[in-house]
């Protein structure tokens, strides 16, 4: 119903800056979440920042607060995030994802998922 195209990611250096990008399209619903996640080799997926639609108000986990910024579109179909002071822990895999309503903070939460971009961070 929902299709996530992710664009962005690769190679970056320590504190160095990236900026990934997810475009919706399909059967977008008026009230939904947009974001990111991300898992790294032998870790759980956990979420990183997403925006709230058609409010636009971001939110953040730990890790990213201070270096992410998230952001969308005036058509509200699309999930900017933009990293910043990149570390070495924020390497992996980045999954787009989508949740109707509010809900957010855990992957069982999740409809949609994009098919993901590798980020890797070197020091």
């Amino acid at each position: 119903q929902v299709q996530l195209v992710e664009s962005g990611g690769g190679l970056a250096q320590l504190g160095g800056s990236l900026r990934l990008s997810c475009s919706a399209s399909g059967f977008i619903p008026s009230h939904y979440r947009l974001g990111w996640f991300r898992q790294a080799p032998g870790k759980e997926r956990e979420g990183v920042a997403s925006i709230s639609y058609p409010s636009g108000r971001a939110y953040y986990e730990d890790s990213a607060k201070g270096r992410f910024t998230m952001s969308g579109n005036r058509a509200k179909t699309t999930g900017y995030l933009q990293m910043t002071k990149l570390k070495t822990e924020d390497s992996g895999v980045y999954y787009c994802a989508s949740s109707y309503g509010d809900s957010w903070g855990d992957p069982e939460y999740v409809d949609y998922w994009g098919k993901g971009v590798l980020v890797t961070v070197s020091s």
